[in-house]
């Protein structure tokens, strides 16, 4: 039974992961043309973009702290305490990046509404791409961000003290790690008004750099993460030389 529950863990999240990066690749530039007069609907499908980029971007990089709720309710299931099924924690770390997609589809529909993004969705100034990369990079030193990483990557504290059996409980677990990962992440995600939101290069690139930071070796994730800073400030402040 813990096998058969593993694996439908697995390919639930695998299945997420697989369609949200087609409709990336295949549905996403077709959906969201360039824009002039903003509408209901558009900001409803811009929502949708960035809700959908989250799952992808960050679902990956989550396999593991899933897969951890998964062994810690099958335990749960053996000394027959209350349980919630692990995609129900999955559902509350999805929903704490729609929120987040929330504000940023409003961020975006604000930079659109004074002219720092292109109708093509990419910074028109190459001032406001420094900024970006600069606060980005700066961001990286952090405490906050560094705490923010370690609660991310080791959810040991919060199973701890947040654990409950219920399925509000699962949702509120989950939206609590999913707000750790929001913290540690957040400003990484606006490199996209820099390079375009719809760059799939970047969106991939910082993909990467997302699970390479959660799933380092402990003695190298702050180091890697305070190397990216480094580059990126110097990314950033290349755009006025």
């Amino acid at each position: 039974m813990p096998i058969v529950s593993r694996a439908f863990t697995l390919i639930s999240i695998s299945a997420l992961i697989y369609l949200s990066w087609h409709y990336m690749l295949f549905d996403m530039s077709m959906n969201m043309e360039p824009v002039a007069d903003w509408t209901a609907t558009d900001l409803l499908m811009l929502f949708i973009m960035w809700a959908v980029m989250m799952a992808g971007m960050m679902l990956p990089s989550a396999v593991p702290v899933i897969l951890l709720i998964e062994r810690v309710t099958q335990q749960r299931i053996a000394s027959h305490q209350a349980y919630t099924p692990t995609i129900v924690f999955t559902f509350g770390y999805i929903l704490a990046w729609c929120f987040y997609s929330v504000l940023i589809t409003l961020l975006q529909y604000g930079l659109h509404q004074i002219d720092l993004l292109t109708p093509m969705m990419n910074s028109a100034y190459q001032s406001f791409s420094a900024l970006i990369l600069i606060a980005a990079g700066v961001y990286q030193f952090s405490s906050f961000k560094q705490n923010c990483l370690k609660l991310c990557r080791s959810p040991f504290s919060i199973l701890n003290s947040h654990w409950q059996g219920s399925i509000k409980g699962a949702i509120m677990l989950g939206l609590k790690q999913g707000s750790y990962c929001v913290g540690c992440c957040w400003l990484l995600m606006m490199i996209l008004f820099v390079s375009g939101v719809m760059n799939i290069k970047w969106i991939l690139i910082l993909t990467l750099v997302v699970i390479i930071e959660k799933l380092a070796p402990s003695g190298s994730a702050e180091l890697i993460s305070k190397f990216l800073g480094a580059a990126l400030i110097i990314f950033g402040l290349s755009y006025w030389w």
